[in-house]
């Protein structure tokens, strides 16, 4: 089996590494962390990584520590970022904090009658007793200011790069994290931080911290910042929004496409990250794919794989399916056996009109669906018009003008779905 840091190489997830972390790593089963900022009451897409590298940390037999960050939520990491973040309150950040924590138990075996099992921590627990003098006669005399001005996340904002500047809150983060490390080390025996490449400088702060206060030895790596082929960032959907973990924020359909409609190129470095299958499956895809790339294989062994990691075996079949029914490769069957979760996301946004449910059970004919009753279409001479060229479909199956919608047709016993042409769609929603 390779070793922990073999993994992540061929995957292409290390871009730094302290000198003596993989010989830390081949010594002995190590404590490592990494630090997510609840800035809302999911992760997201790009919180992928970060979870990946503590799961494969624990399968080469390592023990992870996720660190959720509470106190240093109430400030805002300013690695990457431009502007000040908003400062949160206590009753939002606790929301935010539950959340996050729910669905890194989803990822991480937390079974405590394993030696490597994770451990869950929360920064507010250790410094919410920590004043002010303390702090910086503790922990600030320790590192210099020259020391923390030489960072890049410091550089940036302060270089004239943005007009903003950074307040001195912002500053002061590198030394919260730095303190965590220090706190972690020295309670815990954590001896590595990971973490995304924009956290190289907070990162090495704590090292340093450690150092310096205690004279040990502490360890860190980071993976590159996922990006696309074309230089944009990773993680949004196509209408600009976050692809969250959560399915009340995004869909189980809508996750599913976002990892299918991915380029070839990005496909191709995607797997490597965002899967667990091994080098030879991986090279045995590429070479299919390339062979034939308009089946698309990298993308939807891409899609199936972290869509059942993040949402389960049950939900991924359903987006499967969905996404087959969109493009018109399945049966009426299939089509009537969807759930009303994956319907609705399927259609997302389609016009919806509320009718009597008995008045679709008992049976209504095509051409009043389309006009008096949905007014999808303006008039029945229109609708009679659309059926003689054929184009009117009820389910995604064809329809003539003598079409009667009735209970058979009824999509978990409720809704109906109308369709002229290619593009156009209407629902219609049976209400008691």
């Amino acid at each position: 089996m390779n070793s922990f840091i073999e993994e992540l190489t061929w995957r292409g997830l290390i871009h730094n590494i302290i000198p003596g972390t993989e010989e830390q790593l081949n010594k002995e089963m190590t404590l490592g962390y990494i630090g997510f900022d609840p800035t809302a009451d999911s992760l997201h897409v790009g919180s992928l990584v970060p979870i990946l590298l503590l799961v494969h940390f624990q399968r080469h037999g390592h023990k992870p520590v996720a660190l959720v960050g509470g106190s240093t939520g109430m400030i805002g990491d300013p690695s990457g970022k431009s502007t000040e973040r908003n400062l949160l309150d206590s009753e939002t950040l606790q929301k935010h904090i539950l959340g996050i924590k729910s669905q890194l138990e989803r990822f991480l075996d937390f079974d405590s009658n394993k030696s490597n099992s994770a451990i869950l921590v929360n920064n507010y627990d250790w410094m919410k007793d920590v004043t002010f003098l303390e702090f910086a006669r503790d922990i600030g005399k320790h590192i210099t200011v020259n020391y923390m001005m030489a960072k890049d996340s410091v550089k940036k904002r302060l270089n004239g790069e943005y007009q903003e500047g950074m307040s001195f809150t912002e500053f002061t983060y590198q030394l919260l994290q730095g303190f965590d490390f220090y706190h972690l080390y020295k309670e815990k025996g954590v001896k590595l931080q990971m973490g995304g490449s924009d956290q190289w400088g907070n990162l090495t702060t704590g090292s340093e911290l450690i150092r310096k206060k205690i004279g040990e030895e502490a360890f860190a790596l980071t993976c590159p910042l996922t990006t696309k082929a074309n230089g944009t960032k990773f993680g949004k959907s196509e209408g600009g929004e976050n692809v969250w973990l959560d399915v009340n924020r995004t869909s189980v359909f809508k996750f599913y496409q976002f990892w299918l409609n991915i380029t070839d190129i990005d496909a191709e470095k995607y797997i490597k990250i965002y899967t667990f299958l091994s080098k030879d499956e991986i090279e045995s895809l590429i070479r299919n794919h390339n062979e034939n790339p308009s089946l698309r294989i990298l993308q939807k062994k891409l899609a199936e794989e972290v869509t059942r990691w993040v949402h389960g075996k049950e939900e991924t079949d359903k987006a499967i399916k969905a996404s087959s029914i969109l493009f018109g490769k399945s049966t009426k069957e299939d089509f009537l056996s969807l759930d009303e979760t994956t319907f609705l996301s399927l259609f997302e946004g389609v016009p919806q009109k509320e009718v009597s449910l008995n008045i679709l059970k008992n049976g209504i004919s095509i051409l009043d669906a389309l006009s008096e009753i949905s007014g999808f279409l303006s008039s029945k001479n229109e609708a009679k018009r659309a059926l003689k060229e054929k184009s009117i479909s009820v389910n995604q199956e064809k329809v003539n003008d003598d079409f009667i919608i009735n209970e058979s047709n009824l999509i978990q016993g409720k809704y109906v779905l109308l369709q002229r042409g290619k593009k156009s769609y209407f629902i219609l929603k049976g209400i008691e």
